[in-house]
């Protein structure tokens, strides 16, 4: 039988959830940076459980970024109804 902690649960849990919201986002989902953003306050569970303050202080840092690009894309998104990709130049 399988021993694992709260710890090594919570390690893949994170793992899972952070790549399902990576790939999201990659196909312009929407809602990918509040799958994101759940994803945090499971880093920060981890970083309590494991006792890496580091992770607590990194997951707060993506928090604010992943809540500034879900403002943006949800704002977009009720706006144009879709994300629309930025246009590039290229000079």
């Amino acid at each position: 039988m399988c021993n694992l902690d709260n710890a090594q649960i919570l390690s893949w849990v994170v793992g899972v959830v952070g790549i399902t919201g990576f790939l999201l986002a990659g196909r312009k989902v929407w809602w990918a940076w509040y799958v994101n953003i759940v994803c945090q306050a499971i880093w920060i569970a981890y970083a309590i459980a494991s006792n890496q303050p580091a992770f607590f202080f990194t997951a707060i840092f993506y928090t604010g970024v992943f809540s500034v690009n879900a403002y943006r894309w949800t704002k977009e998104r009720n706006r144009y109804g879709t994300v629309k990709p930025k246009r590039v130049t290229v000079k």
